[in-house]
């Protein structure tokens, strides 16, 4: 396997405290999924379907999914459906990682709420592009996010402030 290639300036960003969750029925996937992606340093997780997959995300959320489609007990489609509609997780980047390359597959995974899709065989260069820049949207949306809660808090107390000035 070629080496991975060398981050520029622009690309740098520490992604080693992020976590990926890696769901699939099937313990090989899995395996080489985990190998491809041991490298970037992030903490790995891992599911063997859609319910598992929820669970962990109620444990501790990640900040990506790697969502099989066709499992056991609660398929890929439904998982995602079911993160993407809690308020909680709704914004958690999902690739869907299937062997299905049907048209209506990728639709699906659309209409459930997917980020993103890869299809099996899944090339190693194209997984770890897609992983490190959906990471590092998910750090930049979190950033942002405590941000804007910040700005909100400094208004709120702004307002209050000045409230008790005008009495």
């Amino acid at each position: 396997m070629p080496p991975d290639p060398e981050p520029t300036s622009a690309t740098v960003m520490d992604i080693s405290h992020c976590n990926v969750l890696l769901v699939d029925d099937n313990e090989q996937n899995l395996e080489l999924l985990l190998a491809y992606l041991e490298d970037l340093g992030c903490e790995l997780r891992t599911a063997a379907d859609g319910l598992e997959a929820l669970e962990a995300v109620a444990a501790k959320r990640p900040d990506l999914i790697l969502l099989d489609v066709m499992m056991p007990r609660m398929s890929g489609f439904q998982a995602c459906a079911k993160i993407k509609h809690n308020p909680a997780t709704s914004d958690l980047p999902i690739v869907m990682v299937t062997a299905l390359n049907e048209v209506s597959d990728v639709e699906r995974a659309v209409e459930s709420g997917a980020d993103d899709f890869l299809t099996k065989p899944v090339n190693r260069l194209e997984l770890i592009t897609r992983v490190r820049s959906l990471l590092r949207v998910s750090i930049l949306q979190r950033e942002l996010k405590k941000l804007m809660d910040e700005r909100r808090k400094d208004e709120g107390e702004s307002t209050r402030d000045h409230g008790q000035r005008s009495v």
